[in-house]
């Protein structure tokens, strides 16, 4: 959208009408509730996703002098039985946000749902007004309604499931919203090439938050470049991921809707199917239908500012997979279990990638649930074992070693390789890192690093990997053609079966 646009909308704010009169009469430090910046030159945001992560990450935005949080949005009205890492991370941050270690005192469970994230915002913004009141963030059960009736908003930032990411992201650059979401942009392959193609066709900003600037990558590639691994041939990547529930079949029997929780709305574009606790909140990752497994929730963290650094842009031509299986007793007999509805509990995958424009043919590997490489002889030389998590960059001549997003990287054998280059080494405790650079982007009406329209060989990276778990055999791809060459039948999990009206 054109500066001078986004400058109107800015004067006339319709989703902060119960306060926009207040403008003339009132110090713009007030009206902001974080500092000095006037509203006209901060970025209004309305957050989707008001779950765990969406809360956890609220804070960052409440605290950015840049950023007004005008609107939230949530299926789920008010619940406590979330599920996180610990039980009490989510209410401690917001107590130290807010500045009220009272809030939520003597009450059980973790709590989400749009009504938290209307009290949270309004809570850290009263706290910064005279009148220690504030009344100014709307609240919607409906991001389509969100969308339809808030105007004056300038970015939207989608914290919900994997599965409602594509048709969030499309609505709003429909609207000509910036958009950031969490990873993945989506967990079908066909859809995040939508998002894409929107993104690139619309003219909004938009950013992928798996995206970091990794100095650490800068440093490997420079090793690499001046060969002193040789010709890269292999990428591996592990994960301890994942650390919520996997299930190997439908949970049973059906459970009652809770109230205030739409079900029909959180499914989106899945067809119906009966409620269950099991699909919802922080264990929907595992379902095929809502999550795209360890390798989406982890691998873009990893693997997108690799590709970025290393000029990774053509997608795979090939993907295979393998998955832990599970067998159940059934008559006196066990039998093994069938599973087309959930990742499993761990699997390994090897994509193969075309050569790109600096790059020769290689191969990418991804493991998690326990699994890993073993250990090369480079490592053994040392006496030291792959890590619990980690990268390793294998070339004709050598290999690099690293944390699971390359952290402290090291030249393998490290005890002969890294002599006299002390002064290259990288301490990723002490690297500075900004993360929400996007809004200032988005201000300044620019793509970031991290932008929709950089993201196509890591949307297909990772949905491809989650198309040859289900179909259980190596896939061709065709990158252009959008198609599986080598198994019609796996064509069908390059989309979905949409529910009727959410079609993409």
């Amino acid at each position: 959208m054109a500066p001078s646009d986004k400058l109107n909308r800015r004067a006339f704010l319709s989703s902060a009408a119960t306060f926009a009169a207040s403008f003339t009469i009132v110090p713009s430090n007030v009206i902001a509730g974080l500092g000095k910046i006037p509203p006209s030159d901060q970025l209004t945001v309305a957050n989707i996703g008001c779950g765990t992560q969406g809360l956890r990450e609220m804070g960052g935005l409440l605290q950015n002098p840049k950023v007004r949080v005008v609107a939230v949005c949530d299926s789920n009205k008010f619940s406590t039985d979330y599920i996180d890492w610990s039980p009490y991370g989510i209410r401690n941050s917001i107590r130290q946000t807010i500045g009220d270690d009272t809030w939520w005192e003597g009450k059980p469970g973790i709590p989400g749902g749009r009504d938290v994230g209307q009290e949270y915002v309004e809570k850290y913004y009263a706290k910064n007004s005279p009148s220690g009141s504030y009344k100014g963030c709307k609240s919607y059960e409906d991001f389509r309604e969100l969308l339809s009736q808030e105007s004056g908003i300038d970015a939207v930032k989608i914290m919900t499931p994997d599965h409602t990411h594509a048709p969030i992201a499309i609505a709003a650059m429909n609207q000509k919203m910036h958009v950031v979401t969490h990873k993945p942009i989506s967990n079908r392959l066909l859809e995040g090439r939508k998002v894409i193609d929107k993104a690139n066709s619309s003219g909004v900003v938009t950013h992928l938050l798996a995206w970091s600037d990794r100095p650490e990558y800068r440093q490997i590639k420079a090793w690499m470049d001046a060969g002193l691994i040789g010709e890269l041939k292999e990428i591996h990547n592990w994960s301890y991921r994942p650390v919520w529930q996997q299930w190997t079949k439908r949970p049973s029997p059906p459970m009652s809707v809770p109230e205030g929780f739409n079900w029909d709305l959180w499914l989106g574009p899945v067809p119906d199917m009966p409620y269950h606790k099991n699909y919802t909140h922080n264990v929907f990752r595992g379902w095929y239908e809502f999550g795209g497994g360890s390798v989406a929730d982890m691998g873009h963290y990893s693997l997108f500012p690799l590709f970025e650094t290393l000029g990774i842009t053509k997608s795979p031509v090939s993907a295979r997979a393998f998955g832990t299986t599970t067998r159940e007793e059934v008559d006196q007999v066990y039998q093994w279990v069938k599973n087309d509805v959930a990742f499993p509990a761990s699997c390994t995958i090897k994509w193969k990638f075309p050569a790109q424009e600096k790059l020769p043919e290689f191969d990418l590997y991804w493991y998690d649930g326990g699994m890993k490489p073993f250990a090369p002889e480079e490592l053994e030389m040392d006496g030291k074992d792959t890590p619990e998590e980690g990268l390793m960059l294998v070339g004709t001549k050598g290999k690099i070693l690293g944390g699971f997003r390359g952290e402290d990287p090291v030249l393998l054998p490290e005890s002969k390789m890294m002599a006299g280059r002390d002064s290259e080494r990288i301490n990723s405790r002490e690297v500075e890192r900004k993360t929400d650079s996007w809004v200032e982007s988005m201000l300044e009406n620019k793509q970031t690093p991290g932008s929709f329209t950089r993201a196509t060989c890591i949307t297909d990276t990772i949905n491809l990997g989650a198309i040859a778990l289900r179909a259980g055999k190596k896939v061709d791809f065709d990158a252009n053609l959008i198609k599986i060459m080598n198994d019609e039948e796996a064509n069908q999990y390059l989309t979905r079966e949409y529910r009727s009206g959410w079609e993409i």
